[in-house]
């Protein structure tokens, strides 16, 4: 979640256990994963590999540890940057690509300046603030693919020539277009891009498309036709109107994209009687809510369209949800898989991976005939991390499937969702939603849902029940291809006090710079075993909070985009609110190889004062930005980031150039692809 937008509200109420006190023992056992299976056994094995889409046929490669080579981190850290121009590492350059506003198809104008493009203009052309993304591969080809991208949120003061002008003098919005250009720039753009004489182009493609805050999309999984997800839009429950506030994403085995919903309950608003379930995610309520952007006030216009504007209000006010939208909202917080390859298909929301705001959607290890893993976090302070394992078990044919939603349906429909605690001994529980799961309180979760379908709308409500650990804002997760650990960013939680306590897998009170967690999965689904990789901090701080003895060189705050490449190096991007750190360098991006990290008895290491050194940082974004979202073509040579809410930039197409003194740039959240001068592999 961006910053910019962050809700501090505390919507957990949940007396989940907390353990004040761990710090010192905490730190005191922290060297090595205990239980189950550990790193250092992984590592050994070499036994299974991650499978990406790669072709627009479907074809996949699969690289396992046994066809890797170990790779280690050649250039230089780099120092933090306060410009506005990114800074990348020697011998490096930085295009900016696919920036908002660029046209996909003949039907979008050409971006204009002075804000002045049509809603029409927004709903075929590059979406507003890119985040989460993923480069999808044509006919085998590194240098040709579908690049998908999310659009989290949108800046009204870039968005429109005079956003004061879309309200009347009591704050309600009046002009239909603005609203409705809004609302198209969220969601995701699917944009067919090629590297055309060392420089990435957008091509002209009948699947380059938007899906936007009005896209009709089918629901699949436990709220399938659900009378939960009864509107007048969709009476039998089968559909959802638009993807909202599309932050992390992922990828799936079968070549299909995974775009996540975050922040979402804010764009709705409830002034009446309110259901347990919008308490609990943060639905905004009461008699004088309004919505982030008060598109519900243009409910009733003479040109709204099929309650375009009405739907974000969920005010019971009928005799049933035939005649409101007191269900719109229910349509919202999910997993959406996307097929890139097939124009015009739909997309697709998979409620069994749980309802909540989603950050980042990431698999597990493939192993034939065992089930699929996904991994999500629910970014806000003291909530929980989820995955989700399919009952149907991998079959390596479905890499390459005839239908790729079809696969996703297979996989993705049905399965167990489970939440995660973190014990004090280094181990933990992954604690299933079903109905039949024990509670706290000695109960089941079927003493308090009627369904799995009603599990599902309240996720977070359910995982209070069974006592799953409190996190400081879990955000993305990524899987190391070499070891197969999971690793997770803790972002930051300042709300963690002596009053709320800490816990062992968040122990720093006032937890200003965040951290990365990781964990090693059993066979049984149900336990695995944790440490804390790193921990955030300025170089400058006090041994208690510095501890992993970070240096000017890379120390870092508010860590947030997470993402491995296939040769087993760990990108992290931050998301930076702590002043210590943005007084030196604007949010910025680092490379570690952790599975280079072996004691002599091979156990992987976590991140301290004798190894900091291996941590990097490779780039620096402009100012008032956020660096996120991480994806990297097949031969390693194009890295593509983005660059969200920057300030006074892009000035060209050269990321790195600046704005000459005293010049004013309409500020366009882009993609930056990254390059070795000498057209060689990133980083190594």
């Amino acid at each position: 979640m961006s910053k910019a937008i962050f809700n501090p509200t505390r919507f957990n109420k949940s007396d989940n256990a907390t353990f004040d006190d761990v710090l010192d023992a905490f730190v005191s056992r922290r060297k090595i994963l205990k239980g189950g299976m550990g790193l250092s056994a992984m590592a050994a094995m070499g036994a299974f590999g991650l499978t990406g889409c790669n072709s627009d046929s479907g074809n996949t490669t699969t690289d396992t540890p046994d066809a890797l080579t170990r790779v280690s981190l050649k250039f230089e850290s780099i120092p933090g940057s306060l410009t506005d121009a990114v800074s990348v590492a020697e011998g490096y350059t930085a295009q900016v690509l696919a920036p908002w506003g660029t046209p996909l198809n003949a039907i979008a104008q050409d971006w204009k300046n002075d804000g002045s493009n049509t809603a029409i203009d927004q709903a075929n052309a590059v979406g507003m603030n890119h985040d989460g993304l993923h480069f999808f591969p044509l006919n085998d080809s590194a240098t040709e693919g579908l690049l998908c991208v999310n659009h989290e949120y949108i800046e009204t003061a870039e968005l429109h020539p005079d956003f004061d002008a879309t309200f009347n003098a009591e704050g309600d919005r009046i002009d239909v277009d603005a609203v409705r250009k809004e609302i198209f720039a969220h969601g995701v753009s699917v944009i067919h891009i090629a590297l055309e004489n060392g420089n990435w182009v957008v091509k002209e493609d009948a699947r380059n498309r938007r899906y936007t805050g009005a896209t009709a999309m089918d629901i699949a999984g436990p709220l399938a036709n659900s009378s939960h997800l009864v509107t007048p839009y969709s009476p039998d429950g089968s559909q959802a109107r638009g993807t909202l506030n599309n932050c992390g994403n992922g990828y799936t085995p079968w070549g299909t994209y995974l775009t996540c919903e975050e922040n979402w309950p804010g764009y709705f608003v409830n002034q009446g009687t309110a259901a347990a379930d919008q308490e609990r995610i943060g639905i905004t309520l009461g008699a004088d809510a309004t919505g982030r952007y008060r598109w519900e006030t243009l409910a009733g216009h003479a040109d709204e369209q099929m309650d375009e504007f009405r739907r974000f209000d969920i005010t019971p006010t009928g005799s049933s949800a035939l005649s409101d939208y007191r269900h719109e909202a229910n349509g919202h917080g999910y997993i959406v898989e996307i097929d890139p390859y097939t124009a015009n298909s739909r997309a697709v929301k998979r409620t069994a991976l749980g309802r909540f705001r989603h950050e980042g959607c990431t698999f597990g290890k493939l192993e034939e005939g065992k089930p699929l893993t996904f991994y999500s976090g629910h970014d806000s302070r003291f909530e929980y991390l989820y995955k989700f394992v399919s009952k149907a078990v991998w079959d390596a044919a479905d890499a390459t499937p005839a239908d790729r939603l079809a696969t996703g349906d297979k996989y993705m429909n049905d399965g167990t969702l489970y939440v995660a605690r973190f014990d004090a001994d280094g181990k933990g529980v992954w604690l299933p939603l079903t109905l039949d799961a024990l509670t706290k309180d000695g109960g089941v979760l079927a003493d308090h849902f009627a369904t799995l379908a009603d599990i599902i709308l309240n996720t977070a409500g359910a995982a209070d029940w069974v006592g799953a650990t409190p996190m400081d804002r879990p955000e993305w997760c990524a899987v190391d291809p070499i070891t197969g650990s999971v690793y997770l960013t803790l972002t930051n939680n300042t709300k963690r006090t002596e009053e709320t306590g800490t816990n062992p897998a968040n122990p720093r009170l006032l937890n200003k710079f965040g951290h990365v967690i990781r964990w090693d999965e059993t066979e049984n689904h149900t336990d695995f075993s944790w440490d804390i990789f790193v921990f955030g901090s300025s170089a400058d701080a006090t041994a208690d909070v510095n501890l992993s003895g970070l240096d000017e060189m890379n120390q870092f705050a508010s860590p947030d985009g997470l993402a491995f490449d296939q040769r087993g190096i760990l990108w992290i991007q931050t998301d930076n609110g702590a002043k210590e750190v943005t007084s030196y360098t604007n949010d910025q991006m680092l490379a570690v190889v952790p599975s280079n990290l072996m004691d002599e008895a091979g156990n992987q290491q976590t991140i301290g004062s004798g190894n900091q050194g291996e941590l990097k940082r490779f780039f620096v974004g402009p100012n008032g930005c956020e660096v996120t979202g991480f994806t990297i073509s097949p031969d390693y040579r194009s890295m593509f980031v983005s660059i969200q809410h920057p300030g006074n930039w892009p000035y060209s197409d050269n990321a790195a150039e600046a704005a000459p003194e005293g010049t004013t740039v309409r500020a366009r959240a882009s993609i930056v692809v990254i390059r070795r001068q000498d057209g060689g592999e990133l980083a190594v």
